[in-house]
């Protein structure tokens, strides 16, 4: 996982600065974690996050924005409450969740979303 300030955001993800139309400029499917270091409820999404970041390398990218940090960002996208988590898939518009979402929600998103699908297990 990786903390994003504005201009890492704008460099990796949408320069919402000078493009009006989104345009993701990831080559990975993302999560961005809008949050703030005092929110309880984030606390309990980022080791489901880390864990997630770890199954999912190299096929999903993980960036956390602390709102308190970049207010300016959290503007640009409406964060009212935290944890809100962008949800950006390769192509197509991307999707907002609201609140503490538990491992399974995750993984749906992460299918039904974003296109990502964790490898199946080899036969032994």
């Amino acid at each position: 996982m990786e903390k994003l300030d504005k201009k890492g955001f704008t460099e990796k993800i949408f320069d919402f600065d000078s493009e009006k139309e989104w345009k993701y400029r990831g080559e990975l499917p993302a999560i961005v974690d809008f949050y703030a270091d005092w929110c309880g409820p984030c606390k309990m999404v980022t080791p489901i996050l880390e864990k997630l970041a770890d199954e999912y390398k190299g096929k999903l990218a993980i960036y956390k924005v602390d709102t308190d940090k970049e207010q300016e960002l959290a503007g640009a996208f409406g964060i009212m409450s935290i944890p809100s988590l962008l949800f950006i898939p390769q192509k197509g518009e991307p999707q907002m969740a609201r609140g503490a979402l538990n491992r399974e929600a995750f993984e749906k998103a992460i299918v039904e979303i974003l296109g990502v699908k964790k490898d199946e297990p080899k036969p032994q």
